[in-house]
């Protein structure tokens, strides 16, 4: 099974230092451990504000379009890396938007978490976290803090650390990210009851 990894740009400043590192990551998970990647960027792909009884007849052409596109990469994938920066200690809105858009879909995902924050980015990852759990969704036990002190004056990740840990993001995600999502389709396909995953099947 070749893994299917997403990433999904949390933030609507124009080279944000964590839709940075999502690349570095994306990248790096590509290049060495071959796994399928796409990015989703939620600056140039505004989605509608989430509504559970949507007239989606009513959605301007452009958000309608990206939400299209945001369904059916999360469903392509089998782990998904979600990225924002820290505003008070919480996620973009944007991002918050993004995830209230699925649910069942999450399930059987492995996701990985980036965030820029000069003060560690925790509480914005745990709700990170928080959110993707509530959907049946795996995390990484960690995530990955980044902020302008990591980078040069051209924008380049220069901090050794935090270099390692995304290489080490990038090799964890691909490898657990693949051990769940094939217990998952395997549980699922046999419909094994004891399984969790039977909880989340037939139902939207």
């Amino acid at each position: 099974m070749t893994i299917k990894l997403l990433g999904i740009a949390g933030s609507m400043r124009s080279n944000s230092y964590s839709f940075k590192a999502l690349e570095l990551a994306l990248k790096t998970a590509n290049s060495n451990y071959n796994a399928e990647i796409n990015l989703f960027d939620l600056r140039k792909n505004k989605l509608p504000i989430y509504e559970p009884n949507q007239d989606q007849s009513k959605i301007q052409t452009a958000e309608l379009e990206s939400l299209r596109l945001a369904k059916t990469l999360v469903k392509w994938s089998d782990a998904i890396i979600l990225t924002s920066p820290d505003y008070h200690g919480s996620m973009s809105g944007v991002l918050k938007n993004f995830l209230d858009f699925f649910w069942k879909e999450f399930s059987g995902k492995t996701f990985g978490y980036i965030c820029a924050s000069h003060e560690k980015g925790l509480t914005v990852m745990e709700q990170m976290r928080t959110a993707v759990r509530q959907c049946y969704g795996w995390s990484m036990p960690y995530g990955i803090s980044t902020s302008s002190e990591d980078f040069d004056q051209e924008g380049n990740l220069t901090n050794s650390k935090t270099l390692s840990r995304i290489h080490m993001l990038s090799r964890d995600i691909v490898f657990y990210g693949k051990a769940i999502r094939e217990q998952y389709i395997l549980d699922t396909t046999n419909k094994v009851k004891e399984s969790y995953s039977y909880l989340t099947m037939g139902k939207d």
